[in-house]
């Protein structure tokens, strides 16, 4: 890959092979990932828009290192509590489930890029969050409410963009470790990036 210019702010230009591809940093977050995607959205036309981070892990079956391939988000702290119990944005009847571009009241990746790479990950769903979780009370029940494979902090709010853009899209992410209590010692960081930047290239030589 061919570094050729800073296209924009939070973004550089590369060529690979006949593919010219951006490389936006969206930075952490719902917010920062949302506004930067959007804006990326509506200065070019892409054939392609490829979400590539990390995550944590709810399933023991699906440990640190691996690469899964996001087909659905929810953003599952939007709504409010009612007492000891959570309520839903679509619960609370302020967005419908089915509600553009939510189905079910989840973000649903139904046309995935045909790409062969990408067709061999583990297929799963996850929860995009601003407070990763780290306390046994709201990880059993975030895992009650649900049942998520993995969770991020950006995830589903590329996907959002990208639906409403219309911009064919992979959510593609590695686990760097498990969600339990904050435990440092066990997040696996550079194991995740290396598999998840294989993953890529891997992506772009079949696309």
């Amino acid at each position: 890959m061919r570094r050729v210019s800073d296209a924009g702010r939070q973004t550089a230009a590369y060529a690979f092979r006949e593919h010219q591809i951006d490389v936006l940093t969206s930075g952490v977050g719902m917010v920062a990932t949302a506004a930067w995607c959007s804006r990326a959205f509506a200065s070019e036309h892409y054939d392609l828009a490829l979400n590539l981070g990390l995550c944590g892990s709810f399933d023991t079956a699906i440990p640190a290192g691996t690469v899964v391939h996001v087909m659905s988000d929810r953003i599952a702290e939007l709504g409010a509590e009612d007492g000891d119990a959570f309520l839903t944005i679509h619960q609370l009847q302020l967005l419908g489930e089915n509600e553009f571009p939510f189905e079910d009241g989840r973000l649903v990746n139904g046309a995935p890029p045909a790409l062969a790479s990408l067709a061999r990950l583990r297929q799963v769903t996850g929860i995009t969050v601003n407070t990763v979780h780290g306390a046994e009370r709201t990880i059993a029940d975030v895992r009650r409410r649900f049942r998520p494979d993995v969770e991020s902090m950006e995830g589903a709010a590329f996907m959002y963009a990208s639906l409403i853009a219309g911009v064919p899209f992979a959510q593609v992410r590695a686990v760097s470790n498990m969600v339990e209590r904050r435990n440092r010692a066990a997040w696996k960081i550079e194991p995740a990036i290396r598999a998840l930047g294989g993953q890529a290239v891997a992506m772009l030589e079949s696309a």
